[in-house]
């Protein structure tokens, strides 16, 4: 979808709005010439117009800058699900509790993967890779579980409960954008106003370049909205940094 590629939607919208500003002062006005009369009550409907449009501008950045924080704080509780879950890994026998933090080693690399890939061809391979790691880590405490049944056993289950959790709570962020109906109404309205203020402006010398304003600011806001609203498209992301220090911190000290 076009709104996961910030730049080209930028370019998109400004030649739709800056089109749509050139309608309003080029075309429609051929077609019904503008009333000097009724100056005061067009300029009050061009100023509602912009006043709403201003408004569902704000109330979606709030959206994506609610979903970016709902991302950055999910990447932060599933480090501390998965780094809890290494330290109980000492409440499972010996052999269960090496295979579980050797595996931990790996999903934490899998899981930064997640976050720092920007080729959308390797989602699938990282899933599937990390798929498998989540029904081994599984199959190792359910081993042991089963094998040696008791409180502190199940203590480490339930940690490895949470990791699988946190993972399916971060996916289902990823997945939460904004929906494409309140883009849709956005790029509307921005539309339409880009077409009064082309109808109402003033014929002056500099009148083709006042066109231009407004479709680039209001094109600046659409790019900085997809930006922050995308996972991985432009250049705003989520940074593992609890996951790359997580996976530090199991790496031997060098000497």
């Amino acid at each position: 979808m076009i709104v996961d590629y910030p730049v080209p939607l930028f370019a998109l919208s400004f030649v739709v709005m800056a089109v749509s500003a050139w309608f309003g002062a080029r075309v429609l006005t051929r077609w019904r010439a503008f009333d000097e009369s009724n100056r005061d009550d067009f300029g009050t409907i061009l100023a509602a117009t912009l006043t709403l449009l201003g408004l569902i501008i704000g109330f979606t950045f709030s959206m994506a800058i609610t979903r970016y924080d709902q991302r950055k704080n999910l990447e932060e509780e599933e480090a501390n699900a998965i780094g809890t879950e290494y330290v109980r890994a000492d409440l499972l026998p010996a052999a269960a509790a090496a295979r579980v933090r050797s595996l931990l080693k790996e999903y934490v690399d899998v899981r930064t993967q997640f976050y720092m890939t920007r080729d959308t061809g390797q989602l699938g391979e990282i899933a599937a890779h990390r798929a498998k790691l989540q029904s081994d880590l599984w199959a190792a405490v359910q081993g042991a579980a089963t094998a040696q049944p008791s409180p502190t056993v199940a203590l480490a289950v339930s940690g490895m409960n949470d990791v699988l959790n946190a993972q399916g709570y971060t996916q289902a962020a990823w997945w939460n954008r904004i929906p494409n109906a309140a883009w849709l109404l956005m790029m509307s309205i921005a539309t339409a106003s880009n077409v009064l203020l082309g109808y109402g402006a003033r014929r002056t010398a500099r009148f083709p370049l006042m066109l231009f304003v407004l479709p680039f600011l209001l094109s600046i806001a659409f790019l900085l909205i997809a930006d922050i609203d995308s996972p991985r498209g432009g250049l705003i992301h989520v940074n593992p940094q609890n996951l790359k220090s997580l996976a530090d911190s199991f790496r031997p000290p060098l000497l």
